[in-house]
């Protein structure tokens, strides 16, 4: 090969380099066209160019979660703990999720309905620990609701063999399932205590354990403790993240996740969805995801016109370092990992944070869903009011999954955080009939009142008819209704 070539090329891609560690714009086509690339990795990607459509789709009625009357907001009567001097108090409850059959929909536990949610003392943002709420089907009041306690004592978790779990330090979201042979099956997030001084770097593992529940009288269930109690996974470096590579250098700027199991099976297979970002070998965070095209969305003209805003922008580094992931693992039947898989989608250089995977078949198709905040997410027209929740579609749980309402937007909300009625963590449960689904999350932020605690959001209805959803005109619920099936009461 001529020698002036090569060195032409290497001089080409030097400079290209220089530029974009320097943050300057690339302006010679050549040099553009030496470093871009295609890659999606055989999944589906979260992009600029949808994420841009955000503020003025999201003026539509279609998408605007329910306004909501503060003056009937109530504080969950049995939502009661104790505080570390053993005083008894009203807590906060914040993200829930009800005990599901394997097909989404809420099960019935000897004419119960069971939820689990995080809670803990509002004036201890460390106290989070996962508690278990019931009431009988039907009875939709908040006032119906009924607290069995927290699911684990404090020396659950010294489980012989799993130093992983023994060190758990907080719980976090997940989900939960009863089992073909009646058991309840509880899947959450096992977190460590961030200190780095110490080497521990606020791991997140998921991790499950069987949760005996009883019936004592007519009106009560009981917690009897919990077996086989095991961590499932943290995190492959390839597939996903661990927290050692995003914190194991020392800088602590990153957002690592990986956390919010949901448990699905399909054909017979167990399977978790998760939150996560992606890992070296499915397009890893770093400045070289500003070259791919799959991020951005677009034609070839927004592509370089959307990278060299990056490039000189001041959350460049922010959005190097974005690529959050929802995740899929293959389960044993005993609830052990079977099998690493790919993301099912990704937002490299739109946000690190994507969060409560939640999925379900309805109608012959394949929904996913996901909460996310605009002060997360690096794109032009979104503020830190701004509340989410995204979906998809696909003809199988693995994807490819594609945007529902052409973007993926399925609910906003951007309320002052200090209004009471300011509510988060947006889940949807199908129902066993029909096209729409109640959507449940909670309401109120913690600690920033004296009177209101964080507590259960009135649900509402949405309506999802293959690639469209649209929030059901008058449909608000009780707080933390599940269901509005007919044969609620059995």
């Amino acid at each position: 090969m001529n020698i002036n070539k090569i060195v032409k090329q290497a001089t080409a891609v030097t400079f290209a380099t220089a530029l974009l560690v320097g943050g300057g714009s690339l302006t010679f086509a050549k040099e553009k066209d030496s470093m871009d690339y295609n890659n999606s990795y055989g999944f589906s990607h979260i992009t600029r160019s949808d994420m841009l459509k955000l503020p003025e789709q999201q003026k539509s009625e279609q998408f605007k979660v329910p306004q909501f009357d503060a003056s009937t907001i109530k504080n969950i009567p049995a939502a009661k703990g104790y505080d570390k001097d053993g005083n008894l108090i009203d807590l906060d409850v914040w993200d829930t999720w009800p005990l599901q059959n394997a097909d989404g929909t809420v099960a019935n536990y000897k004419g119960y309905q069971i939820v689990f949610g995080l809670a803990g003392d509002p004036k201890n943002p460390n106290d989070t620990f996962i508690y278990l709420f019931y009431k009988k089907a039907g009875d939709n009041s908040i006032d119906s609701w009924k607290n069995a306690g927290r699911v684990f004592k404090d020396s659950d978790k010294l489980v012989p063999k799993d130093p992983i779990l023994n060190k758990q330090s907080e719980e976090w979201s997940g989900s939960a399932t009863f089992t073909s042979d009646g058991k309840v099956r509880l899947f959450y997030t096992n977190r460590h205590v961030f200190n780095p001084e110490e080497g521990s770097f606020g791991k997140q593992t998921l991790t499950t354990a069987q949760i005996n529940v009883s019936q004592p009288d007519a009106n009560t269930l009981k917690i009897d403790g919990v077996e086989d109690f095991k961590s499932i996974f943290d995190g492959d470096g390839k597939n996903y993240q661990t927290v050692d590579q995003a914190f194991g250098g020392g800088d602590f700027s990153d957002n690592h996740t990986l956390r919010d199991p949901h448990y699905v099976e399909e054909n017979g297979k167990k399977y978790l969805v998760f939150e996560a970002n992606t890992g070296t070998e499915v397009g890893y965070q770093g400045e070289e995801s500003f070259n791919n095209h799959a991020y951005y969305g677009g034609n070839k003209k927004f592509f370089q016109d959307e990278k060299t805003k990056l490039l000189q922008s001041p959350k460049k580094k922010d959005a190097a370092l974005a690529n959050g992931a929802l995740g899929i693992v293959e389960l044993n039947d005993d609830y052990t990992l079977k099998k690493v898989m790919k993301p099912l989608i990704a937002s490299n250089t739109v946000t690190d944070e994507i969060e409560r995977a939640n999925v379900f078949e309805m109608n012959g198709k394949w929904y996913l869903f996901t909460s996310s905040r605009g002060s997360k997410m690096i794109v032009d027209g979104l503020t830190n009011k701004d509340i989410y929740m995204f979906g998809y579609v696909a003809d199988s749980l693995t994807g490819p999954y594609k945007p529902l309402n052409g973007t993926g937007l399925v609910l906003h909300q951007d309320l002052d955080p200090k209004d009471i009625t300011w509510n988060y963590a947006h889940f949807a449960t199908p129902q066993k009939d029909g096209n729409n689904v109640v959507i449940t999350s909670y309401m109120t932020n913690r600690g920033y009142f004296e009177d209101h605690k964080s507590t259960f959001a009135p649900s509402f209805l949405l309506n999802i008819t293959g690639s469209k959803t649209s929030v059901v005109k008058n449909s608000i619920l009780e707080q933390g209704q599940l269901t509005v099936e007919d044969n609620d009461k059995k």
